[in-house]
């Protein structure tokens, strides 16, 4: 609030007119260490760009010398010299620009040997180890790495003054924190920078800060049921065929997410009863996803339960998506764990379900499983 005081006496000392004075955009700030700034906001609401951003800043501050060179040292590193860090789950995102890109809709900044990926904190440490002059890194998606990278960067910034800068969703598609790692990033963070971007329905303006998964089916779009598989790795481009999803920015009233009810009154339940050694339940129900959808507990739900209208329609649309009992197998196995390998194995022969689609999501899920 004062910075914007000072900057409405500035503008009133140009003879500017009274106006509504909002923060004011400035170049990022090398000179204080052991910053852990957190950009947070919903896929296309340019996380990236920002990264992008001070990569640009940091080319125009190393040309400073003397004492502007100073304020940016602690010890050997310099918080000019930025490293940009990719989730290495995340490589296949923009397939078209070059290997030493920093990409983002719209651009991207080539970052020479600035730039590298990442599988877990590990692998971060590493690449810290090797860098060791470098002051500033931008940790790209960092809800994808394990917990320990929250205290890693929170180590490093406190003992030698390392900058660390990590755009990435906070929320899932289920409008919940990402995950524990997510978790941890907020209670460590120093500052934290939201973003937003337009709602992307058709007929809406709004501001959104969610992240809305849905599917392309006979050129109809199908929201996500509430249990997809939480991670699914892909690129950025349109898909239309109904394994891999679509992602946009809604808000609140555009943002459907069905099937919430369902799988805390059912799925879960059933696979709670599974763990016990009942599976009866269960197979049921999966037997009813991958054959007669209209007889499942699941439709049964949404039809009651969504409203009308378009909200009832698109509710519906989400019964319309491939692998539905497979997609409910993920999320009680990788997500719940509530299933053990040998129960997988047997809903699958008896179900003949597909394979492919199961071991591509439970390897996206990090609980890869020989089928």
């Amino acid at each position: 609030m004062q910075h914007n005081d000072e900057t409405s006496e500035f503008l009133k000392s140009l003879g500017f007119p009274q106006l509504n004075i909002h923060s004011m955009a400035k170049h990022h700030d090398f000179v204080s260490s052991g910053k852990r700034i957190l950009v947070i906001g919903p896929m296309g609401s340019g996380k990236t760009e920002f990264s992008a951003r001070v990569w640009r800043d940091s080319r125009i501050a190393l040309k400073k010398k003397g004492a502007a060179a100073k304020l940016t040292s602690s010890g050997t590193v310099d918080r000019r010299d930025v490293f940009v860090v990719r989730s290495a789950l995340d490589k296949s995102r923009f397939p078209d620009y070059p290997d030493d890109a920093l990409a983002y809709r719209g651009g991207y900044e080539r970052c020479g040997n600035r730039i590298g990926s990442a599988k877990d904190s590990f692998e971060l440490e590493m690449l810290i180890a090797e860098n060791s002059e470098v002051g500033t890194w931008v940790i790209d998606e960092a809800a994808f790495f394990d917990e320990r990278i929250a205290y890693l960067m929170k180590d490093e910034a406190e003992s030698r003054g390392l900058c660390f800068i990590y755009p990435t969703l906070v929320l899932n598609f289920r409008r919940e924190i990402f995950n524990q790692t997510a978790r941890l990033l907020l209670e460590t963070a120093t500052d934290i920078i939201p973003l937003t971007a337009y709602c992307e329905h058709d007929e809406c303006l709004k501001d959104s800060l969610y992240t809305y998964r849905y599917y392309s089916v006979d050129g109809r779009e199908c929201p996500a049921l509430y249990f997809d598989p939480l991670i699914i790795i892909g690129g950025d481009r349109a898909k239309h065929d109904g394994r891999e999803p679509n992602y946009c920015t809604r808000c609140d009233e555009h943002h459907y997410l069905p099937g919430k009810e369902y799988t805390f009154f059912t799925l879960k339940p059933f696979g709670e009863l599974a763990a016990r050694g009942n599976i009866a339940p269960l197979l049921a129900e999966l037997g009813a996803l991958q054959g007669n959808i209209e007889e499942s507990r699941l439709f049964l739900s949404i039809e009651g339960r969504s409203g009308t209208g378009e909200e009832h329609e698109m509710h519906l649309n989400a019964l319309r998506v491939p692998f539905i009992a497979e997609r409910a197998l993920v999320y009680l196995y990788a997500e719940q764990n509530l299933l053990s390998e040998e129960q997988m194995r047997l809903f699958i022969r008896e179900l003949n379900l597909d394979r492919e689609y199961l071991c591509e999501r439970l390897a996206d899920n990090r609980r890869p499983l020989a089928l």
